[in-house]
């Protein structure tokens, strides 16, 4: 990853790197020598602003005293942890390591040791919950006093574990209408806790958005290190093989690691609609319809207005955003407007 981060050096052209996300993985696994080793190349190779967000995902068992104040020192001032429930039996369903204990126990001292930018994930519709086992997890998630909370749906994917377990009949997935439900409870509840739904997985009380999640969102340019790793600047998107082996003797031998999709105005207007309708902020109206007319392509009135009618949108200040029953549809609002 060193010598790809110097490989890669010219990527974002200069600019001041404003969030830095060690994830995609296991990062807290890293030594304390391995971590120093890249951020000394990135210290190197980037200015990076003083009031960056530098964000570490971390499992709980691994967060101990001594890993807590290694990370600090080396300038990580965000946790994001995947607690993912406070169920034990559902914890080793999913076949994770910590106990629920160990959850309260590692966000507990990683604030008493001054690192208190915590994001904690959360996942719903688990095997075996109802909705009583979901408002449990989001309370005590809730009372863990962290500025940020994940609140996903358990999804699962072909070649997974859970994915193999459906396939022989031993795993059954939530109904969607279920499903709809905890999404809707979840939401209740962090709400009434103040915490602000500013995407459509993501809460964040006193204004601790994800300044990498909102990166995204925001459509700007990011590098991506490592097996699997994407990386985006506006015309492009790239991504790194995955396969661990692979990556590492392409990486050596100097030969093409990476594949390429050049974006069309189309597939940039696309993302654009995809992830800006997630968030609380919405569509710039008249952004939108600049950059649609300007590769003669109809701008989508007829299916908004529906939108407005049916109560989906509404139209604040010149920003489509979505309500709380657009939310629920959100995947198949952008997709009945994305351009071909």
């Amino acid at each position: 990853m060193v010598q790809e981060l110097e490989i890669r050096k010219d990527y974002l052209s200069n600019k001041l790197i404003d969030t830095i996300y060690l994830g995609g993985g296991t990062p807290s696994l890293l030594s304390e020598f391995q971590l120093n080793q890249l951020f000394d190349k990135i210290n190197q190779l980037y200015s990076i602003n003083p009031g960056a967000e530098i964000t570490l995902e971390a499992n709980p068992e691994d967060l101990s005293k001594e890993f807590i104040q290694q990370v600090k020192q080396i300038g990580i001032n965000r946790l994001s942890v995947g607690i993912q429930t406070f169920n034990d039996s559902s914890l080793k369903h999913l076949h994770r390591n910590h106990s629920s204990q160990q959850s309260i126990e590692a966000i507990k001292k990683a604030q008493d040791l001054g690192l208190e930018n915590i994001s904690i994930d959360v996942i719903y519709g688990l095997k075996d919950h109802n909705l009583s086992d979901t408002a449990f997890d989001i309370q005590q998630a809730i009372s863990l006093n962290v500025d940020h909370i994940s609140a996903y749906s358990l999804t699962i994917e072909p070649r997974t574990v859970f994915g193999k377990q459906k396939d022989k009949g031993l795993l059954k997935e939530t109904p969607d209408n279920q499903m709809a439900a905890h999404f809707e409870l979840s939401h209740q509840l962090l709400q009434s806790a103040g915490f602000e739904a500013y995407e459509v997985s993501n809460f964040a009380k006193n204004k601790r958005y994800s300044k990498h999640n909102s990166s995204y969102w925001n459509q700007e340019e990011y590098l991506g290190i490592g097996p699997s790793a994407h990386s985006f600047n506006y015309h492009s998107r790239q991504w790194n093989v995955a396969n661990n082996k692979s990556y590492l003797l392409a990486i050596e031998q100097g030969n093409p690691y990476f594949e390429v999709e050049h974006l069309s105005p189309e597939n940039r207007i696309n993302e654009y609609i995809m992830t800006r309708l997630r968030t609380m902020w919405g569509l710039d109206l008249a952004y939108l319809k600049q950059s649609i007319e300007e590769i003669n392509q109809n701008f989508p009135s007829l299916e908004i207005n529906e939108w407005k009618e049916r109560q989906w949108a509404k139209e604040i200040d010149g920003f489509l955003i979505l309500t709380e029953s657009g939310i629920l549809i959100a995947d198949k609002l952008s997709s009945d407007i994305f351009l071909i």
